[in-house]
């Protein structure tokens, strides 16, 4: 992911911040994924992405990422940071949760503080996920839940306003899912943007469906 760190800036004339697909068309492997495809969102709005395996959501949240090129059409950002990409303005929890087994839990997080260009707030993002007991434990003896926590207390130690959030709940158990519920929340509540892609329910009630595949 793109260095950078812009703040949850991103109000122009008074108005939130929006992002927007036009006619975004997706090829890989030589294989349209997706074709003619729009969709806006503006701060404080959460969109969630749903529809069958090879649909194409997580290719929509990694184009957005900047880690797929579309092939048609335009991404739009009005109100961000003008210097920065729309990439290094958001954050991408994929499927594979990005750790350093030999680090320490509390490693990883000044890790990816570090690269993406901020000091981090380690303290509040590891209570945010409850793994202030194992800050120094090396992360390769983490649970698969707790990597996902520790993958998610990156979203809040590095304050970045598109969250970008692929079956963010998978291997967190009820309780886990519940904080992220209230953390995807608050990120909102600040004008923050989420675009998530999920098979069912993940705590975003007010979230509008982009539902993408056969229908």
């Amino acid at each position: 992911m793109p260095k950078s760190q812009p703040g949850l800036k991103g109000r122009l004339g008074g108005g939130l911040m929006r992002l927007a697909g036009e006619h975004l068309t997706c090829v890989r492997g030589g294989r349209e994924v997706f074709s003619a495809l729009n969709f806006s969102l503006a701060g404080g709005e959460a969109l969630l992405v749903t529809g069958p395996n090879g649909a194409g959501k997580s290719s929509l949240l990694r184009m957005i990422a900047g880690l797929v090129r579309q092939t048609t059409g335009n991404l739009v950002l009005e109100g961000g940071a003008t210097e920065a990409s729309i990439a290094e303005q958001a954050h991408y929890l994929g499927h594979q949760d990005a750790i350093k087994p030999s680090l320490s839990v509390a490693e990883n997080l000044r890790f990816w503080a570090e690269f993406l260009g901020a000091g981090g707030d380690f303290a509040a993002a590891l209570t945010a996920v409850s793994l202030v007991p194992l800050a120094d434990l090396p992360a390769g003896y983490l649970s698969a839940g707790q990597r996902r926590r520790l993958s998610v207390a990156r979203l809040v130690a590095v304050k970045r306003p598109i969250w970008l959030l692929d079956e963010p709940t998978s291997a967190l158990d009820a309780a886990s899912q519940a904080r992220l519920a209230d953390l995807m929340g608050a990120h909102l509540s600040s004008g923050g943007l989420i675009v998530a892609a999920a098979h069912g329910p993940i705590g975003l009630e007010r979230a509008r469906e982009l539902r993408m595949g056969p229908t």
